[in-house]
């Protein structure tokens, strides 16, 4: 009991990643976060590709420390299809990731999309480059180019009437890049367009807040009594951003989300991945209270931060300068961290583009020195805490 430390980490998507390993064997990271991207989802991970991936690794001196993300199927989220054949995979996948050492996995359970915003190339005061989300920039997508049936009825008048201004001022290029934006998906994974946003979305027509919270009781029920038999620490990331989008329900958006999913498995091997950053999008969020609730369920953090401007809009901002608390909630990691007999893992999430790395071809929010000036900054944040007994 009591180790003292947190596991420093850093997020790598493998072999195509702009970031190689050998710039990441320089950032201070103790370890890595990556995922086999090219596994189509649901498909099982084998222990012949896990192995791989470890040895590409291990050439650098670098552990994989956490798995992020072994992805849940679309079928599972709506309960259709092959949801029966999808969830034995995840089963398989998990039992072949503890053979090979692996103790924390990460997944997410938002529905058709994953992270969402409106320009990845937001130019800051001091001139670096961060994501951003513009509610109306978003309206106009989904009102005007994906033209989603009922869209307006989310949307505030004033909004609807200002994304409507926006999209007759738009040139084609303009909207071209909203939809890029938009439906970007997790780099090195299949890229989408708004036909095959609309057919995703039409599965979940009659699916609403109760029955999605549902199937993913039903997935938790399922996988978990294996991750607790094999040493997996299993943890969902929050919705990003925090509320819901295009109609659909976002159910790992809020403190009450969180409290749910806790209870849907009553084991220690269910447990969360707090990103700081998405939860601090909603602003009923208090995150560094929220890591204080969740304590030992926390099994993974991603120290990011956002600013606000209570308009809906938000962009991500330096790693200690934003609308989280990053010192408290540091803090709150640290504490929790010496009640439990394993490490707690955080990474840096996303970073500013920045210096050498403006110009580069880099995937949105993981270029290499914004993220390693993240790290840099939570290593000595954690390093303060901890010399001063927490």
């Amino acid at each position: 009991m009591g180790r003292k430390n947190l596991l420093q980490t850093w997020r790598w998507f493998g072999p195509d990643d702009p970031v190689c390993l050998a710039d990441v064997k320089q950032t201070g990271a103790q370890a890595v976060v990556t995922a086999l991207h090219h596994v189509p989802h649901g498909e099982i991970w084998s222990v012949d590709e896990i192995e791989k991936r470890k040895a590409e690794l291990a050439a650098f001196g670098l552990p994989w420390s956490v798995v992020e993300s072994l992805t849940v199927h679309e079928d599972i989220k709506t309960r259709s299809g092959r949801v029966a054949e999808w969830i034995a995979n995840y089963k398989v996948s998990l039992r072949n990731l503890a053979a090979r050492g692996l103790e924390v996995v990460t997944y997410n359970f938002m529905p058709v999309n994953d992270w969402t915003r409106t320009d990845i190339a937001f130019k800051v005061e001091d001139g670096s480059l961060a994501l951003n989300f513009d509610l109306v920039d978003f309206a106009m997508f989904d009102v005007h180019l994906l033209e989603r049936q009922g869209a307006k009825e989310d949307y505030s008048t004033e909004t609807v009437d200002k994304a409507a201004e926006r999209f007759k001022k738009a040139t084609q290029g303009e909207k071209d890049r909203l939809i890029d934006t938009i439906l970007f998906g997790i780099p090195g994974e299949e890229k989408r367009t708004v036909e095959w946003m609309r057919k995703a979305l039409s599965k979940y027509a009659e699916i609403d807040r109760q029955t999605l919270k549902e199937n993913y009781a039903h997935f938790l029920r399922e996988v978990t009594p294996v991750a607790e038999e094999v040493g997996i620490r299993l943890a969902v990331h929050p919705d990003d951003p925090a509320f819901d989008i295009l109609g659909l329900p976002r159910i790992v958006s809020t403190v009450e989300d969180l409290r749910d999913i806790v209870s849907f498995a009553a084991s220690p091997a269910n447990g969360l991945c707090i990103c700081c950053g998405s939860l601090c999008s909603n602003p009923k969020n208090d995150i560094p209270a929220i890591l204080t609730e969740m304590g030992s369920r926390v099994h993974f953090v991603h120290f990011r931060n956002v600013k606000k401007d209570g308009k809906g809009n938000f962009y991500e901002s330096d790693h200690l300068d934003g609308d989280v608390d990053m010192y408290a909630a540091m803090k709150a990691v640290h504490s929790t961290a010496q009640t439990v007999d394993h490490f707690i893992p955080f990474r840096p999430d996303h970073g500013h583009q920045m210096m050498d790395d403006l110009g580069k071809v880099t995937n949105p929010g993981y270029s290499c020195i914004g993220r390693m000036r993240g790290l840099a900054e939570l290593r000595g944040l954690h390093l303060g805490i901890s010399r001063c007994g927490g």
